[in-house]
């Protein structure tokens, strides 16, 4: 059964809610300085040109969450975008 523009609007108010709750992001991933130098980076491109930025020790779940957040928010817009064209298709029938 399709559903109607209505229920698919309420479906978008939901996933918008999500899309806010997720809005706490970092875009990178996590690195380590390397062999014998203790530490974590957070590491990402910037106009084609790799960065890091160290992450303090007490900051390292933070930023792992922060990244995990980023990468659910990706996933979020694409289902807004999604739901959004059948609303948009759904509404010029």
């Amino acid at each position: 059964m399709s559903r109607t523009v209505y229920e698919l609007q309420q479906q978008r108010e939901l996933l918008v809610e999500q899309i806010t709750a997720h809005l706490d992001i970092l875009i990178g991933s996590v690195t380590s300085k390397g062999i014998g130098r203790p530490g974590f980076n957070l590491t990402f491109k910037l106009d084609g040109v790799t960065r890091s930025r160290h992450i303090r020790k007490e900051n390292l779940e933070k930023v792992r969450m922060m990244i995990a957040h980023h990468k659910k928010l990706r996933q979020l817009l694409h289902k807004l975008s999604d739901l959004n064209w059948l609303i948009l298709t759904r509404q010029s029938e």
